[in-house]
């Protein structure tokens, strides 16, 4: 039986591929008709999408927001056991227009990344088609050797600073996600929020549930164009992780080449103070060689930057994931329903004919010990025909919320292959001016040795 894909148009049918386990062909026979008429008799989605997704009535026009500073602290945690974490800054200022005479009010409260992690969970959880924006690396990953893995770093804690904060505006920025109240809250509210997502956990732990199902089964007609967005989003990854990991080594390449500037200048420097002649020339050179071994620190700051931003789409794909996943959940419960429908609509016909048309248990059984009484018989036809109708309005309500889901989520993976084409292509045209002006400064310090090496 082949499929037709879950979408704007229609929902996936479950058939009788490799990959169905536990059909017997007879089965698949009788039930594989009444299952593609039963799920196509779905009614369009409404386009949920629709609402609230102008992206000039986001949150980011009406307010600012900033993660400002991050401060080391020391408390305890949940098991009472004393640790050192960071806090981190988050200030928001509105951005309407005071009253006047004043000016609009700063609120600042302290959140750790804790916090973030629960924010950003309870977004992909009340948001399942959302492509949510990832949170910073807990953890240093893809560093060049001068840089610590260390979590506490200085470094590490400033670009983490920074992460958090983009994350916040991506949200903020978001036509959807910025009108959450939840969101709002973790703003502007020192507590209170967290009670609020506590509110949610049935429906996380529901999440949780799905995610764990996920590893035990196969969807058996899945929609190809998610099958191409998870194998896409593999890809991204992959090349990204290979990219970082190769910048990584030429970052210490260039580390160690801008230090043998400094041993030249160390060596001018030590040659000058024995030569009468050429000693201001070697003393001059040895300066810029000195200078130029001392910016590498910053030079190698700066392309962690880029590299920040490369990350950030490593972790994007996992979302991308995400999305790919939760779509699966949904179209296995769309089969199953369908399937569960069309066997109590074969049970209700074998009950009301007298005939069995597949072999079953309580088929053998009621030829061993006798056929079931007419009330018997009535009362089970009876329950089997309320159990249909409520059946047919599950599937219903699922085809609907499946075509939903596709058509959301397509539409906010085509606003996310926007921004990243955006984004990816800034980050690398700034990567390359910023080599190409590190060379022109390195052709500089030669030139201006050669000028100091001629006037000896």
């Amino acid at each position: 039986m082949e499929s037709v894909g879950v979408g704007p148009e229609a929902a996936v049918v479950p058939g009788n591929g490799p990959e169905t386990e536990n059909w017997g062909p007879e089965d698949g026979d009788i039930l594989e008709e009444e299952i593609s008429r039963l799920l196509e008799t779905g009614d369009t989605g409404g386009d949920r999408a629709a609402t609230g997704m102008s992206e000039d009535d986001c949150l980011l026009k009406k307010l600012e927001i900033s993660v400002s500073e991050a401060e080391k602290r020391t408390g305890k945690n949940a098991v009472n056991m004393q640790e050192t974490y960071t806090a981190y800054l988050v200030e928001t200022r509105s951005l309407e227009p005071p009253a006047e005479g004043q000016n609009s009010p700063l609120d600042a409260l302290w959140r750790r990344y804790s916090e973030f992690e629960l924010l950003r969970n309870y977004l992909s959880v009340s948001y399942p088609f959302v492509v949510v924006p990832p949170l910073p690396e807990k953890r240093a990953e893809f560093v060049w050797h001068k840089l610590s893995a260390d979590n506490m770093d200085p470094d590490f804690v400033e670009r983490r600073r920074i992460g958090l904060e983009n994350f916040l505006v991506r949200v903020a920025s978001h036509p959807m996600l910025c009108h959450d109240k939840i969101f709002h809250s973790f703003l502007t509210q020192e507590s209170g929020w967290k009670e609020a997502v506590n509110e949610a956990g049935l429906q996380m732990k529901t999440d949780s549930r799905l995610k764990a199902l996920n590893a035990t089964f196969r969807v058996k007609n899945p929609d190809k164009r998610f099958t191409e967005l998870k194998h896409y989003s593999d890809e991204v990854q992959s090349v990204i992780s290979h990219l970082l990991r190769v910048r990584a080594r030429v970052a210490d390449r260039l580390y160690g080449v801008y230090k043998v500037h400094g041993n030249y200048g160390r060596v001018f420097s030590e040659w000058s103070a024995i030569e009468k002649e050429m000693g201001d020339g070697l003393q001059s050179a040895g300066h810029h060689m000195d200078v130029y071994a001392a910016s590498i620190d910053d030079i190698l700051e700066e392309e962690e930057h880029y590299a920040d931003q490369l990350k950030e789409y490593l972790f994007y794909a996992e979302a991308l994931r995400a999305v790919c996943r939760k779509h699966e959940l949904m179209q296995y419960d769309l089969e199953m329903s369908a399937l569960d429908l069309a066997s109590k609509k074969q049970q209700s016909e074998e009950l009301a004919t007298g005939t069995i048309r597949t072999f079953s248990l309580k088929g053998m059984t009621s030829k061993l010990f006798g056929q079931e009484t007419p009330e018997q018989r009535e009362a089970k036809l009876k329950l089997l025909e309320e159990q249909i109708v409520e059946g047919e309005e599950q599937l219903k309500l699922r085809n609907v919320e499946s075509r939903d889901f596709v058509k959301n989520s397509w539409l906010e993976i085509e606003r996310f292959k926007e921004q990243k084409n955006r984004d990816l292509k800034e980050a690398l045209i700034s990567y390359a001016v910023m080599q190409i002006s590190m060379c022109k400064k390195g052709i500089q310090v030669w030139t201006n040795a050669k000028e100091c090496f001629s006037k000896m």
